[in-house]
């Protein structure tokens, strides 16, 4: 049982720099510093928006507009600490 939590963790410890990668990159993009036009940066892109978009968009539904300051990936990271929290120190120790 021990070993599915620690899967579980640690795809949450991915994701969350899933999350940090996806956040720095739009930051790159749009300040103009990646090559738009680059296919490798281009497909690096599309992964990362792809990997964080489902879990965000119902994020951004809730929050509302502050301007140009996107706080949903913030969010979405307290919500994974939150997760990983509660699982080691509560569900493990009852189960164990």
């Amino acid at each position: 049982m021990i070993a599915l939590f620690q899967t579980i963790d640690l795809a949450l410890n991915l994701y969350t720099w899933i999350i940090i990668g996806s956040a720095i990159f739009s930051w790159l993009y749009a300040f103009n510093v990646v090559n738009t036009s680059n296919r490798f940066v281009g497909m690096i892109g599309e992964f990362l928006f792809k990997a964080t978009e489902p879990a965000l968009r119902p994020i951004r539904r809730i929050v509302p507009d502050l301007g140009g300051l996107d706080i949903s990936p913030i969010i979405l990271l307290l919500i994974i600490f939150f997760i990983r929290r509660l699982m080691w120190t509560s569900l493990v120790p009852a189960l164990v």
